[in-house]
């Protein structure tokens, strides 16, 4: 199968089932699940393409099962069929004491220091359980925050891991985090300030 059909195949997908299933117009229940005929009729995908998709999914983001299929998590909130509750319900809380990371921008990290971890357009904040995992954080970020579970669960807030091993909070308070690595050259002439923003102590 030619890779490049493959890539746009994924793209389409991991679109579809996590930002536009609702102006697509494909019926999906509230933790994201859709009908794998549906998916293939409103994607125009041919079962065998999508068999390879999932399969070879570099982060697995997607989930096969009983004849439906979903993204593990990412999804938008608005236009989308599914809800906080429903996702949650379906993924498993993570009970962890141990720090779990975010990756950032260095410009973002000094508005997260001021507001928090917040989802934006997504439904929840996507966290790591390494500094290299391969999941839960994007490439090539300039600061990794370290957050304190413990000191969310505190704040009323949970964190859950999905099917493919991303952990997930609905938000992260700026008094959850605990620890900051810098990952950049470029961000470190600004590592003492930014440490200072998050309350953190100055590296000697």
């Amino acid at each position: 199968m030619n890779p490049k059909d493959v890539t746009r195949a994924s793209h389409s997908l991991s679109a579809l089932l996590r930002h536009r299933a609702g102006a697509a117009g494909l019926a999906m229940d509230a933790a994201g699940w859709a009908s794998v005929d549906d998916v293939l009729r409103v994607a125009r995908l041919s079962r065998a393409l999508l068999d390879v998709v999932v399969r070879e999914n570099n982060k697995s983001r997607l989930e096969l099962r009983d004849g439906r299929i979903r993204a593990c998590q990412g999804h938008s909130l608005a236009g989308m069929p599914v809800t906080l509750e429903a996702l949650e319900a379906s993924w498993e809380e993570d009970l962890r004491a141990s720090t779990i990371w975010h990756g950032t921008s260095f410009e973002a990290a000094e508005s997260i220091a001021r507001e928090g971890l917040l989802p934006g357009e997504r439904t929840h904040v996507h966290l790591a359980e390494a500094t290299d995992s391969r999941v839960g954080k994007r490439a090539g970020v300039a600061v990794l925050l370290g957050v304190d579970p413990e000191a969310l669960r505190a704040s009323g807030l949970r964190v859950y891991r999905s099917g493919n091993g991303v952990l997930l909070a609905r938000r992260v308070p700026a008094a959850c985090i605990a620890a900051l690595e810098v990952a950049s050259e470029r961000a470190k002439p600004g590592e003492a300030a930014l440490r200072a923003s998050f309350g953190l102590p100055t590296l000697t």
